[in-house]
């Protein structure tokens, strides 16, 4: 089997398309399949949008620095139920960094009400289907925008780990950002942190894990696209006031990513809609999948 080169700059679609025959991860490889190219208004080029499975529609977000392959685990557990809709965030996984875009909380919204609008569209003339919609980590916090955003388009909420619920942006200045940039290209940092992810990485976490936990970086633009959102502060202090839609929280008990601090403050918003996983650290979907398509 062909294998990725350690640093190749790519166009999205051609990444994705190696993707689905190069993974070492089976899941990852079908998923990576599954993916299309969406032209969507207001947006210049084809964004990434893996849709599979059959039933009502369930928009399924991502975290930071990461890509859609990241619920490689969770994909086929739910599309004998529902039909999925997995896109790339704006200005992260494998979509396109236009020079001109502005990576942002408002553009990571815009970019996702372009795609619920599309996924309506498609459903049929006239259609105004509800979506549950699961995030994760960062997704979280975008899940929650986006229900408050579009209140009668959003049925339900499933959030894992939720990251940004508490505080307030913390904007990176100029240098700090680039810096920041080049530290998490480090490969010996990329390998820390997906170590970090799971409860228990020596068994969880190997050269499969590792390729797909870095292998968006290799998409052009992706360094400057994550600086710029660092700079704008991100994703922060967004969960008041909660949205109106049903919520529930899972959260795993050996949770190393988000500090203490972030997790006292979140579950003290969250009350009662959190549920904790056992043998399972920020990754519910990765590390529990099961349990997560349980409740789903």
């Amino acid at each position: 089997m062909t294998r990725f080169p350690q640093v190749e700059w790519c166009h999205g679609p051609e990444l994705i398309a190696r993707a689905a025959t190069n993974l070492l991860d089976p899941q990852g490889r079908d998923l990576a399949g599954r993916v299309q190219w969406w032209d969507l208004p207001g947006f210049s080029g084809s964004w990434p949008v893996a849709v599979l499975g059959e039933g009502e529609p369930l928009l399924l977000l991502h975290g930071f620095d990461s890509s859609l392959l990241e619920f490689r685990r969770l994909a086929p557990l739910l599309a004998p139920r529902f039909r999925l809709y997995i896109p790339d965030l704006y200005g992260f996984g494998f979509s396109p960094r236009p020079a001109a875009g502005r990576y942002e909380p408002a553009s990571v919204i815009a970019h996702l009400v372009a795609v619920v609008e599309r996924i309506q569209a498609t459903a049929g003339p006239g259609s105004k289907a509800r979506l549950g919609v699961i995030g994760a980590s960062m997704g979280g916090s975008v899940a929650v925008e986006l229900a408050r955003r579009l209140p009668e388009q959003v049925s339900r909420l499933l959030l894992l780990a939720p990251a940004g619920l508490t505080g307030r942006p913390m904007p990176l200045p100029p240098l700090l950002d680039r810096l920041g940039v080049r530290f998490l290209a480090l490969p010996g940092v990329r390998r820390g942190l997906c170590r970090q992810a799971f409860a228990d990485p020596d068994v969880s976490v190997g050269p499969a894990e590792e390729e797909i936990a870095s292998l968006h970086l290799q998409v052009i633009g992706w360094g400057a696209a994550l600086g710029r959102f660092a700079r704008s502060g991100g994703f922060a202090g967004c969960g008041e006031p909660l949205p109106i839609q049903p919520l529930r929280v899972l959260w795993g008990a050996d949770d190393r990513i988000l500090r203490q601090p972030q997790k006292r403050a979140a579950l003290a918003l969250l009350g009662e809609r959190v549920e904790e996983l056992t043998a399972c650290g920020h990754l519910p979907h990765l590390d529990r999948p099961e349990a997560v398509a349980a409740i789903c």
